[in-house]
């Protein structure tokens, strides 16, 4: 098998790691091309010592600590959530956001982690707990959930509360989701994609988003349905069957880039 085709089922959940980490799905879809680019330009530096997936994302750090992409081009002005998610980057230090990002949303271990972003394994840890303790001072949000399976919603409600956040519902058909937006408006956006009566979330996600703006996440086992690589793609999707601090982490990541958050 050729190295682009073990590469290949990666590259979807390298642009969900560069749109996290940038906060802008232009933005980290730079990154991954220069990725890429690297790698055709020098197939040999590869490293072949390790998983295609790690040597992947440890070229794709590479080019994150050596490019500066922060200079956009006049068609690609960042929107205001991302000049939120930049000030709240300010405040954060890049080493424990990354180590975040990799172990609860990207499912590396510590020691892998600790290899991409080239630190003691000992250290992934406390990065991890430092850069969420910082995200969860900066936001709070009211939640409303779309999830038709009882055990799902209420496992993700329970995540919710810990975080210190408010669920204003949980809706199980797409008018149902919509009617509860409506009424409660929510900060963010917990969404299945196949709900009770065969009604679609991502129906219910762009009927909400048509009425106002809010950050969302899918959780989803169908994923392929989202990540195709068309505009646009959400920023945060979490497969199931999923674990508790993925969903976290990405409740955590989303909030950390929208504007209507309170600070705590």
């Amino acid at each position: 098998m050729s190295l682009g085709q073990q590469l290949a089922p990666h590259l979807p959940f390298l642009r969900r790691y560069g749109r996290a980490l940038t906060g802008s799905q232009a933005q980290g879809d730079r990154y991954v091309r220069a990725t890429l680019e690297a790698i055709v330009a020098a197939p040999g530096e590869f490293p072949r010592d390790v998983d295609p997936r790690l040597g992947l994302y440890r070229t794709f750090q590479a080019i994150w600590n050596s490019t500066n992409f922060d200079e956009v081009a006049a068609d690609d002005v960042a929107e205001e959530q991302e000049a939120v998610a930049r000030a709240r980057l300010s405040r954060m230090t890049p080493l424990s956001r990354q180590a975040l990002l990799l172990t609860a949303m990207e499912g590396f271990t510590p020691e892998d982690a600790a290899y991409l972003i080239e630190v003691d394994a000992a250290e992934v840890d406390a990065l991890v707990a430092e850069a969420l303790a910082e995200i969860e001072k900066q936001t709070r949000a009211r939640v409303l959930v779309i999830e038709d399976e009882p055990i799902i919603a209420m496992d993700i409600e329970s995540i919710v509360r810990d975080l210190g956040h408010e669920v204003t519902g949980v809706a199980v058909t797409r008018d149902e989701a919509v009617a509860l937006a409506m009424e409660d408006r929510p900060g963010l956006v917990l969404a299945d994609i196949q709900l009770a009566d065969d009604s679609s979330g991502i129906d219910a996600v762009k009927d909400i988003l048509a009425e106002f703006n809010v950050p969302v996440i899918f959780i989803t086992a169908f994923p392929e349905r989202l990540l195709t690589g068309e505009r646009p793609e959400p920023t945060f999707l979490i497969t199931k069957p999923f674990q508790r601090s993925t969903v976290k982490a990405a409740i955590s990541q989303a909030l950390f880039f929208d504007e209507s958050t309170v600070p705590a």
